[in-house]
C-alpha cells in the first residue's frame, strides 16, 4: 500500500506541474491577445481598422484564456494537496521526502530484528544538519528549507536504496545501514559528504555512527549515535569540518 501511495503523489505531482505549464501558457497567450486588443485600438483610433470589434474580441478571448489559466492552477494546487496527504499516509516527511519518525522507527526496529536473526551486522547513524537555525535567522524559513531538502537529498541518493532515511527531529535525520560495519558506514557518509558538497557548497551536516550490539534497543543504539556525534564534535579542531565522524561501539557480550 505504501509504495502504490508514493507511485499516486508522484503522478499527482507530475500532473500539478503539467497544470501549472498550462496555466503559464494560458497566461502568455492572453497577454498577447490584450496586447493585439490594444494595437487594434490604436488602429481604429486611427480609422484605419476595417474591423472595430477585432479589439474587443481579442479581450473577451484573452479574459477566457485567465479564467481557464485560474482553473488550471486551481486543479494544480488540488493536486498537491492530495499529493500532500498521499505522503503523509506513506509514512514520508511532506517537506524532506525522507521517513517520517513515527514510521521510521518501525522499519529500524524492522531492521534491528532483522540484523540479529542473520549476520548481526547494523549501523545506526544520527545525523545533524549544521547552522540550520542561523540560515533560518538570517535568510529565512525557505532557506532553511532548501538546506533540510538538500541534505536528504544527498542522505537518500548517496546511500543504498535500501538504508533507511529517517527524518527523526527539526534538523536531525536518523539512518540504518544493514548488512555493513562501521567502516563500511563511513565511507558510504563520504559518498554523502561528495554529494552534498555538490548541490550546496554551504551545506554540511555532523554525523555519529553505532554499530549494533547483542543487548541494544532501538533507543539504545540511538543514543549511542547521538553520543558519538556530540563526541564528535567536542574532539573536532576549530578548524571547519565538512563532515565528523566518530563511533562509539561496544564489543558483543
Amino acid at each position: 500500500m505504501a509504495a502504490q501511495r508514493l507511485t499516486t503523489h508522484d503522478k499527482r505531482d507530475r500532473a500539478s506541474d503539467r497544470r501549472d505549464r498550462t496555466a503559464d501558457a494560458r497566461d502568455r497567450a492572453a497577454d498577447e491577445r490584450d496586447r493585439a486588443a490594444d494595437a487594434c485600438d490604436r488602429a481604429h483610433a486611427r480609422s484605419s481598422l476595417p474591423d472595430p470589434e477585432r479589439g474587443a474580441r481579442d479581450r473577451e478571448h484573452a479574459a477566457h484564456d485567465r479564467r481557464l489559466a485560474a482553473h488550471d492552477r486551481r486543479l494544480a494546487a488540488h493536486d498537491r494537496r492530495l499529493a500532500a496527504r498521499d505522503r503523509e499516509q506513506a509514512g514520508l516527511d511532506g517537506l524532506t521526502g525522507a521517513l517520517r519518525r513515527e514510521r521510521g522507527a518501525m522499519d529500524l526496529q524492522r531492521e534491528i530484528d532483522r540484523a540479529r536473526r542473520s549476520d548481526g551486522r547494523l549501523v545506526v547513524a544520527f545525523v545533524d544538519v549544521d547552522g540550520l537555525k542561523a540560515i533560518n535567522d538570517e535568510h529565512g524559513h525557505a532557506a532553511g528549507d532548501q538546506l533540510l531538502r538538500d541534505v536528504a537529498a544527498a542522505l537518500l541518493n548517496g546511500l543504498r536504496s535500501y538504508d533507511l532515511v529517517v527524518r527523526y527531529g527539526g534538523d536531525e535525520f536518523v539512518c540504518a545501514l544493514p548488512g555493513t560495519n562501521l567502516d563500511g558506514a563511513k565511507r558510504r557518509f563520504a559518498e554523502v559528504a561528495t554529494m552534498l558538497a555538490e548541490k550546496n557548497p554551504r551545506a554540511s551536516v555532523s554525523t555519529g555512527l553505532a554499530e549494533l550490539t547483542d543487548p541494544d534497543t532501538l533507543e539504545e543504539l540511538t543514543a549511542r549515535a547521538d553520543a558519538a556525534l556530540s563526541a564528535g564534535r567536542r574532539g573536532a579542531s576549530s578548524t571547519t569540518r565538512r563532515f565528523t565522524t566518530k563511533s562509539l561501539h561496544r564489543k558483543m557480550r
